[in-house]
């Protein structure tokens, strides 16, 4: 095997330019194709990040029926306190969850003693829903300490249509699930950032005031339990480990709960699975471009080493081994591309991290891509760049076998 490596080598050299040229073009795809996948996947996890740890979590559970009618954010399908004492335990037990929180979810009226609007208010335990949603409190701008009783967090899009200020004391009007009118005091305490699609509208109260102006009893009621879990790359199986909870089932044998992952409530997932399809779209050019180049160039070998391949034949080399010179010149041209390719990718990328590259997503700016690689990405891209060399030799190699040493030396 290491003659026919040898053997391999010196093929490859005698051709220099035509081998630096072909290995210059793998190598520049592989370089591409990585880099694509570092910025791709960075603006991956930034638009995850925000989705699932300043808004909605990792999972969800509602009462069944809440999320077929979000729209109108229906009090009149909250988890009760008996349901809540059901779901909080098995939440406890569950290894896979960090932590949890609970919300209402409710429309008001907000006033500024001038002029009035319609307004979302996620009622919260702060110290909970923090925990549960880490970057929610970094959107948060001009508050001292944390939300407490008596104050909310005005969404920035309404401080600016309804000229209020930190400190402003304003109205909020709210009917509860009968029907019954109440209104509370509130001091704007704080401004909570926009945020790309819904939720960059949702100002947050404390869970005690939204009791106040909803007029509910002692025990609480909640529109949603929001689960963060410890790594999100075990959604699926934590999905499933909650399954117990929908074995609940009400008079009519129907499920008393529903539960979600963001991916199935959050219309930008469908952004998260284009940038998938576009990475396996760029492996699939990355696969033409070193198919095409390996099978260029070994099948150029064929046609200029016929004499060659005719006299090894004569010599009596069996076919196999031809076979496996050509194969081990694709698999050489293949490796060469994949690590120089993957080495300058990391370089390019560390580049990229100094740089600092900026951009503008709806209503934000000045984000800042932070690229980068991991082993299985380099890992995956170079294998099928070596794999593909591989079969892109076979044909050209299998050709050189079947020569006829006596035709082949009849060439020149």
């Amino acid at each position: 095997m290491n003659n026919i490596l040898k053997i391999s080598y010196r093929n490859l050299k005698r051709n220099g330019r035509r081998t630096i040229l072909t290995a210059s073009l793998i190598t520049i795809g592989v370089v591409f194709v990585l880099i694509y996948t570092a910025l791709s996947g960075s603006f991956k996890s930034y638009t995850v990040g925000q989705i699932t740890d300043s808004l909605m979590g990792h999972i969800q559970i509602h009462k069944k029926g809440y999320v077929a009618s979000v729209d109108n954010l229906p009090l009149d399908k909250n988890l009760n306190a008996k349901m809540l004492e059901f779901i909080e335990p098995q939440l406890k037990e569950n290894a896979l969850i960090e932590s949890f929180s609970y919300r209402i979810k409710f429309g008001a009226m907000f006033s500024n003693f001038t002029s009035t609007t319609n307004i979302r208010l996620n009622a919260i335990n702060p110290e909970q829903e923090f925990k549960t949603l880490p970057l929610l409190e970094g959107r948060i701008t001009d508050m001292n300490v944390t939300l407490k009783q008596g104050e909310i967090i005005v969404p920035e899009l309404l401080i600016k249509g309804m000229d209020v200020k930190i400190g402003d004391t304003i109205v909020l009007v709210a009917n509860n699930k009968n029907g019954s009118v109440n209104g509370i005091n509130l001091k704007v305490a704080g401004i909570l950032g926009q945020l790309m699609g819904p939720g960059g509208r949702d100002g947050y109260i404390h869970m005690e005031d939204a009791k106040k102006a909803l007029r509910m009893n002692n025990d609480l009621e909640v529109s949603e339990i929001v689960i963060r879990l410890k790594d999100v790359e075990k959604l699926k199986i934590a999905e499933k480990s909650l399954q117990p909870i929908l074995e609940k089932v009400n008079k009519e044998g129907k499920s008393v709960f529903e539960i979600h992952t963001w991916q199935q409530l959050s219309p930008f997932y469908n952004i998260i699975k284009m940038i998938d399809i576009m990475n396996i779209s760029i492996q699939i050019i990355l696969i033409s471009i070193v198919l095409i180049s390996i099978l260029n160039v070994m099948m150029m070998s064929v046609f200029e080493r016929v004499r060659e391949i005719g006299t090894i034949a004569a010599m009596g080399t069996p076919p196999l081994t031809i076979v496996k010179l050509f194969l081990s010149e694709g698999l050489m041209l293949g490796v060469f591309g994949a690590v120089v390719g993957s080495v300058l990718s990391l370089g390019v990328v560390y580049l990229l991290n100094i740089v600092k590259i900026t951009y503008s997503f709806g209503q934000q700016s000045g984000l800042e891509l932070a690229p980068k690689l991991s082993l299985g990405e380099i890992g995956s891209v170079s294998l099928v760049v070596i794999l593909i060399s591989l079969v892109a030799s076979i044909s050209p190699a299998i050709k050189a076998s079947r020569l006829d040493p006596v035709e082949a030396l009849r060439s020149y």
